[in-house]
Formats: structure tokens, sequence, C-alpha cells
């Protein structure tokens, strides 16, 4: 099965590790259907909340640069997942798995600006007055 999602990250996403100690993600995304209603012709809004639990290298770069309100495209596979709770009734979680070769994340925000050292600009605004004036063909 595969799960294709654009959404909005509710919240920021939760960091942890597996038993055998490698990192894992999760977080909430919103997608968002909007219609305007017939009779009334106002906006409506819907919105679904899915679960991302993302494994590997991607959690890594959930860890790094995913952040509340962040924008994904994200492909995984459905799965649910059986659990107790507290008082030992069994409970069910569907989630989004991202995990080995069968998935894709990307970010669809734009870069942030990055702050580059003032030596360093200086550096690349005169790399141009270094080089030869004449061009050679």
């Amino acid at each position: 099965n595969k799960v294709s999602l654009i959404g909005s990250v509710g919240k920021e996403p939760d960091i942890r590790k597996t038993q055998d100690g490698k990192e894992l993600a999760s977080f909430s995304l919103a997608t968002t259907e909007s219609w305007k209603d017939k009779t009334t012709g106002e906006k409506k809004d819907k919105t679904e909340w899915h679960r991302i639990v993302v494994f590997g290298p991607l959690a890594g770069i959930v860890k790094n640069y995913v952040k509340k309100g962040s924008k994904l495209y994200i492909e995984g596979q459905l799965k649910t997942r059986e659990w107790s709770d507290k008082d030992g009734a069994k409970k069910y979680t569907t989630e989004i798995v991202l995990q080995g070769f069968n998935c894709n994340l990307q970010m669809l925000d734009t870069r942030p600006k990055l702050e580059m050292p003032k030596e360093d600009s200086d550096a690349i605004d005169n790399l141009g007055n270094e080089m030869d004036d004449e061009v050679p063909f």
C-alpha cells in the first residue's frame, strides 16, 4: 500500500530512539480541503489529522529541519498497530510510516536565508575582482 499526502506539521516533531538505538521521528500532519457551500456561498474547510512516523535517515532530516507549520509532501505506508493501555484494554493506532526505500519526504517551504559570517560574504563579493577581465573566446 502507498499513501501520499501534502499538509502542514501540527506541532514540533517528537524525536525518540528505538530499542536498538536508532532515531525515529513522529508528528501530526494536517491536510485541509476547502469548498464553497452551494446554498449559502460560504467558504467551508475540513481538516484531517494524520499520524506520521519516520524511521532511518529521514528521521534525522525531520529532527534537523521539520518544525511546527512546515509544509511537507510525504509518501509512506498505511499501518495499524495494536497496543494496550494502562488498564489492559486493546487500542489501535493507524499511522503513515516512512521507512526503507518506498518512502519520500519533501519539504515544500521556501528555504530560510542562511546567515553567513561577514568574512565569508566579503570573500565571495571580492571573487569577481580577482578574475581576469579578458574573455578567452
